[in-house]
């Protein structure tokens, strides 16, 4: 079974440090990318609630988030399905 990994942050889709740690991951196994699509950091645990959200997909494993960093990460674990090929890695 392949691993599946999700890497966001709150700098932004194209950061440099987002892109060096999926580097890091890829050999780990399949790697998707979900981050603001632009720099947000500082605001990590705001939402967004007046505008709406949107998912750019950049392409197969980049998806740009029109919205607060909160609406790029995954659940909480008591709120995520049970699977154990989903890992999730914060940028930080």
């Amino acid at each position: 079974m392949t691993k599946r990994i999700l890497v966001t942050n709150d700098d932004g889709i194209h950061a440099e440090g987002i892109q060096r740690l999926e580097e890091a991951m890829l050999p780990l196994g399949e790697v998707t990318v979900a981050a603001p699509e632009r720099e947000m950091s500082a605001t990590s645990q705001s939402l967004s609630l007046n505008s709406p959200l949107r998912v750019h997909r950049v392409d197969a494993r980049h998806f740009a988030v029109a919205g607060a960093p909160a609406h790029a990460r995954p659940p909480p674990p008591r709120c995520a399905p049970a699977h154990p090929a989903a890992r999730p890695v914060v940028a930080v």
